[in-house]
């Protein structure tokens, strides 16, 4: 049975972070919380902030980490709340976390997702496509521009994914549920398109 869940949306006060985190940001928050790393049913967003060249993302007042986690789990990851994290040689400071409800919306968007065998983008549509199918949702989606992030030192391929012609029932349960896998280190994580 599928667990309901809800956005932990917490300011994250810092000046940089790699462009390519998740690995690393999913590293440091499983350290102060081992639930991350425990629960298959935690995903992760990944940071946002503006592009200053380097590879580098500035932390701004609007970065936050975001994740989507089971109900009886919010107050396990109050922990993080106060905490000092260390990624990829950026101290980040967490704040306290706002709770947001999981909005439908007809249209949801993943800055990236992937899949295995994701290097292949057809097999990448046909592992999509199924997923879809299990999750018995049947909107339609459309895969956009390739992207490739470090994990254990090694590169993964990605792709920005759009899922629209949502029910509501189907937009929340792709929001719980996500596609593809690496959920906990950004991907696979659907949001509202324009959000």
């Amino acid at each position: 049975m599928d667990r309901p869940k809800v956005d932990l949306d917490f300011r994250l006060v810092g000046r940089t972070l790699p462009v390519d985190h998740g690995f690393a940001l999913y590293g440091a928050v499983s350290k102060v919380l081992p639930e991350v790393h425990e629960d298959k049913d935690i995903g992760m967003k990944l940071v946002r902030g503006r592009y200053i060249g380097q590879g580098r993302l500035d932390i701004s007042p609007f970065s936050r980490l975001v994740l989507r986690v089971p109900l009886d789990r919010v107050r396990a990851c109050l922990v993080l709340a106060g905490k000092s994290l260390e990624v990829a040689e950026s101290r980040l400071k967490v704040g306290v976390p706002a709770t947001r409800a999981l909005v439908p919306a007809a249209c949801l968007h993943s800055a990236l997702a992937t899949t295995r065998n994701g290097h292949d983008r057809s097999r990448f549509e046909e592992e999509i496509s199924r997923q879809l199918e299990a999750l018995e949702i049947r909107g339609d989606f459309r895969v956009g521009r390739r992207r490739t992030f470090g994990v254990h030192g090694k590169q993964v391929v990605g792709y920005e994914l759009l899922v629209d012609r949502l029910s509501a029932g189907e937009s929340v349960r792709l929001q719980e549920r996500g596609l593809g896998g690496r959920r906990k280190m950004g991907c696979g994580f659907f949001e509202p398109c324009g959000r």
